[in-house]
């Protein structure tokens, strides 16, 4: 007899056919389609879409599709079989072909517009008609939802070619970029991270194109060549993908009266938001306003705790405006990301991003994001007084409710009972002043050193007396507060399961999809063992490797210490 714990677990899903009839498309099947869509999803050139959910598109598949990679984690938790990455069809439909769809499957994917809000001001510049109906998706096409041991999940193709919101480009994505993201979300995972996952990067043998990258050795801000790139498809998968700036689309129409169903439409995707999200924490049987308003609660904690955890990993999110913030609560889209070497609170990789998307000024951005959030939440609650105080009221206390997230994640780094801004501000000075590695240092603070000299290690610049001797005190400080805590040994444990070992260094990632330009993959199957378990020692062979500071000719460098968002 089984094990109770195994009794019920779903069986392997081992081909094509079985993993087709896991399909099952609520969000299709549940919302409006834009009603000047054609039927078979042959609809690949920009134009505005005036009204609808979203718009069936045929992916555009990358010729001669070579597989790379697949999560294996992933493929685990949705019990599929690792051998479908090699399947003919699982290929082709990853690839782009989704002419291979078999009932109950659709023969078309689906893309989705939204609008675009940046620091909390509306954008319609970057609709290519300048009336906001030409921005979405230009690129990601979902090709296929369905229930996976009763947990629904959405995948969606990153390169899969133009949708009607391609703005006039070719809808794909460079092998390059693909990489960074098919890696990222994975080791973003493994942090602990909330996040979209990885599924499968599959390159075409044959297909490129050309963008503006940077030159080898190149210190410029811009890019300053153009170079051909091996196209390619990465499935990125997520319980859904609606957007911040998806939701403030219908209610910008909503409230302009754009059409007689607006206000419905807008009523539709906030429904679907609430069963796709987050059902089970929502009551079902409470009236339609407090839904709502149960909603604006819920999506700020998720944001808050989201932002005090990239900080913790030291990630930024280089645009974060209201179409990359999902709605869900969860970091997505992957585009000019970086992770902080050293220290520097205004750490911004993007060259288009700014001090006001910079690694600590994350939480000002969330908070303009967040406000764009509830303004699309007010044309539903008009009727409603008590509604819209206790909304504004959360809008009013988000600043409040994010510092008490961040003071408790520098608490937990530092193994504090409690939060002490002293200790933290002083800390966070001396980083700055020796110029420390960011993941080095809280990881040898993890091993609670008794003598300045490990610290140093993660220093990037000699230090003086002076400050050495400012490092001295702050130590002793510390290791008093945390005595009290009793046993050194489990506090240490602790802080070791929140300040990661390994970090992802964009020096370190460069060799592996240049390496996969020329058909090896070997470096991007040892970054994905190593970020795979990123809290963990490892091997003294992958330490030597990958647990380094940042040599000096990688500063300043066009495509490594700084990049534009070409991919």
């Amino acid at each position: 007899m089984q094990p109770a714990s195994k009794a019920f677990e779903s069986p392997i899903t081992k081909t094509f056919a079985e993993f087709s009839e896991l399909a099952d498309y609520s969000f299709m099947d549940s919302l409006q389609v834009d009603p000047e869509a054609k039927d078979n999803g042959n609809d690949h050139y920009p134009r505005q879409v005036f009204s609808g959910h979203y718009v069936p598109v045929t992916p555009t598949a990358i010729p001669t599709p070579k597989y790379i990679a697949h999560s294996q984690t992933l493929f685990d938790e949705l019990h599929l079989s690792h051998d479908l990455v090699l399947d003919e069809q699982f290929r082709r439909l990853f690839s782009g072909d989704i002419s291979v769809a078999r009932g109950p499957m659709r023969p078309f994917g689906w893309a989705t517009g939204y609008a675009l809000s940046i620091y909390g001001t509306e954008y319609i510049q970057q609709c290519p008609f300048g009336t906001g109906n030409g921005y979405g998706d230009g690129r990601a096409i979902s090709v296929f939802e369905g229930l996976f041991s009763g947990r629904r999940w959405e995948m969606q193709l990153k390169g899969g070619g133009p949708t009607p919101y391609c703005r006039g480009a070719d809808g794909r994505a460079v092998l390059r970029s693909s990489v960074r993201e098919f890696l990222v979300q994975e080791y973003m995972h493994s942090l602990g991270v909330p996040t979209s996952r990885s599924l499968t990067l599959y390159v075409s043998g044959s297909e490129t194109v050309r963008r503006p990258w940077y030159s080898e050795n190149s210190r410029s801000i811009d890019p300053d060549i153009l170079v051909d790139n091996p196209t390619a498809i990465t499935t990125r998968v997520a319980p859904s993908f609606l957007r911040v700036g998806q939701v403030e689309l219908f209610a910008r129409r909503a409230r302009s009266n754009a059409h007689k169903s607006a206000l419905r439409e807008l009523q539709m995707i906030v429904k679907h938001l609430t069963e796709r999200n987050y059902q089970g924490s929502i009551n079902p049987s409470l009236g339609f306003t407090d839904q709502v308003v149960e909603l604006a609660h819920l999506f700020r904690g998720r944001l808050t705790s989201l932002i005090a955890n990239w900080i913790r990993v030291g990630y930024c999110q280089g645009n974060f405006n209201s179409d990359n913030c999902a709605a869900g609560g969860f970091t997505l889209d992957y585009g000019p990301f970086g992770f902080c070497e050293l220290f520097d609170p205004r750490f911004q990789p993007w060259t288009g991003g700014g001090d006001h998307f910079s690694f600590f000024n994350q939480p000002v951005a969330a908070e303009a994001n967040y406000r764009m959030f509830c303004a699309a939440m007010r044309p539903l609650l008009t009727d409603d007084r008590t509604a819209l105080k206790r909304l504004d009221e959360m809008q009013d206390e988000f600043a409040e409710a994010m510092n008490q997230e961040i003071e408790a994640m520098w608490a937990k780094k530092l193994g504090l009972k409690s939060y002490d801004a002293n200790l933290v501000n002083e800390l966070l000075q001396l980083m700055h002043l020796s110029k420390a590695d960011y993941t080095m240092l809280f990881r040898k603070l993890s091993h609670i050193p008794d003598q300045l000299t490990a610290l140093k290690q993660s220093f990037y610049m000699h230090s003086s007396e002076q400050i050495d001797a400012q490092w001295v005190s702050w130590l002793q400080r510390w290791q008093d507060r945390i005595k009290r805590n009793g046993d050194l040994q489990m506090t240490s444990e602790e802080m070791k399961r929140v300040n990661p070992k390994y970090t992802w260094r964009e020096w370190l990632i460069t060799p592996a999809y240049k390496k996969a330009e020329q058909g090896d993959y070997s470096l991007i199957q040892e970054l994905q063992e190593l970020f795979s378990n990123p809290y963990d020692e490892q091997s003294i062979g992958m330490g030597k490797k990958y647990d380094l500071l940042k040599p000096k000719h990688f500063f300043n460098a066009g495509g490594i210490s700084h990049y534009s968002c070409s991919s």
